[in-house]
């Protein structure tokens, strides 16, 4: 069974290098895909002899993984691992992902140590959390975390439209909808950046679609 890492990168020169060899030692299926970086990303993931993927401009994150996971798919990939690039996720959290989709279809994770993530975010991850479980009856702990995995067939059915950080959310309203089965494991929380990742404006955006998508 052929297990891949796919993983969206946007400038992230100075940090993917350690990702990527510490995902090295767990498989040589790697995907990385260069969301139109202006930095040496592509040349440094060249080093490593590992995938790389090129957007001529930055499309956004669900632009980047859905070109990333439609490219696993199409060298026979069996299970998924998507995951960031900038070492909030860490590596060594990928064998226990595969060990999840053994029993399901789809596994998510929460980030333990919500105390130490910025109040702002940890309010409006909460909010969006609840909004899914009120209008999709769908329990998630953590809905905005993007360190998840899941088949190839699930992939098919859970495929997301958006190219930007809705597209975790809206991977869950179609997990939700095609009623796959889902797991959650607990992974550490990581924060290189303070406010890297989705913002507050963000945030209102995606609940704004979430009930739009619900009604």
């Amino acid at each position: 069974m052929s297990d891949f890492i796919v993983l969206p990168a946007y400038n992230e020169g100075s940090r993917i290098q350690p990702i990527l060899k510490q995902i090295k030692k767990i498989t040589k299926n790697i995907i990385v895909v260069d969301d139109g970086s202006k930095d040496n990303t592509v040349g440094l993931v060249k080093q490593l002899g590992i995938t790389v993927l090129e957007h001529g401009m930055n499309l956004g994150k669900g632009a980047a993984l859905r070109t990333g996971c439609e490219y696993a798919v199409q060298q026979g990939a069996k299970n998924i691992v998507v995951m960031d690039s900038d070492g909030q996720h860490d590596p060594k959290n990928i064998p226990q992902f595969l060990e999840a989709l053994k029993d399901v279809e789809i596994v998510y994770s929460h980030r333990q140590g919500a105390g130490r993530q910025p109040g702002v975010l940890r309010f409006g991850n909460n909010f969006i959390n609840n909004t899914l479980k009120f209008l999709f009856g769908t329990k998630i702990n953590d809905s905005q975390c993007g360190f998840r995995a899941f088949t190839a067939e699930a992939y098919q059915k859970i495929k997301w439209e958006a190219t930007d950080y809705y597209m975790e959310t809206e991977m869950i309203i179609r997990a939700s909808r095609t009623g796959l089965k889902y797991k959650q494991i607990p992974i550490d929380l990581i924060y290189a950046d303070k406010y890297k990742g989705t913002t507050v404006l963000d945030g209102v955006k995606i609940v704004l679609k979430i009930v739009g998508g619900r009604f």
